[in-house]
């Protein structure tokens, strides 16, 4: 159990990081100073936190409240500051990136909601919280919609699908370090493969024939 909880913690680690990273490159994108990149980054990297701590009364949050996971943030939103050049040539790096983050945060949600006993379907609705919460901040903060209110991507559902994974795997006494790795693995895959085959939720006026194109790319860099 130790070996799992060091593990979680390394996980959560790496998920800060990456979507601070994520936040920083959107500000960059936006001319944003150094200090609006560094605060893009950390509300990126630890909004998901945020809203998953309070919603499970875990306070103070770990986003104002962990230095390790705070500097995670910061120190990436210091380097894409220092290194955008090299990183903003990356074609759709916020997307990969998102997406990288988006995987981390559903699992890491759902097991600590899990681990404090929230409930099966409280625990993927944080899951879910969590690994949106901080793509969605950061776009309503540099003036763009939501990620997952724009061009009907597949980006909510390989999520819920990710932090149900988890439930059943954590009831079947299955939830280690390695199944925590492979439910990543599938969210991400998912989510990348929704936007290489084009794959979209249907509205009113389209169906699933409809393609993903350049168009929805609004993210590229």
């Amino acid at each position: 159990m130790d070996t799992l909880a060091a593990g979680t913690s390394a996980l959560e680690l790496v998920a800060v990081f990456v979507a601070a990273v994520s936040g920083a490159l959107a500000a960059v994108r936006k001319r944003f100073d150094m200090f609006g990149v560094l605060v893009l980054a950390w509300v990126c990297g630890l909004g998901g936190g945020i809203l998953r701590d309070v919603l499970i009364g875990d306070t103070p949050p770990v986003g104002i409240a962990s230095w390790p996971l705070v500097t995670a943030a910061l120190a990436a939103g210091l380097a894409t500051f220092v290194a955008h050049p090299g990183l903003a040539r990356l074609r759709r790096s916020v997307i990969v990136l998102d997406a990288a983050a988006l995987a981390l945060f559903v699992v890491q949600g759902t097991s600590k909601s899990l681990g404090l006993e929230a409930g099966l379907l409280a625990s993927v609705v944080v899951g879910v919280l969590t690994g949106i919460g901080g793509g969605v901040l950061r776009d309503m903060l540099v003036g763009e919609t939501p990620l997952i209110f724009a061009d009907r991507q597949l980006y909510a559902v390989p999520a819920i699908l990710g932090a149900v994974a988890v439930v059943v795997l954590w009831q079947n006494g299955w939830w280690t370090w390695w199944s925590a790795v492979a439910v990543a693995v599938l969210v991400l895959g998912l989510r990348l493969l929704a936007l290489a085959r084009g794959w979209l939720i249907p509205d009113v006026g389209a169906g699933w024939t409809a393609r993903w194109g350049r168009e929805s790319g609004r993210m590229d860099t």
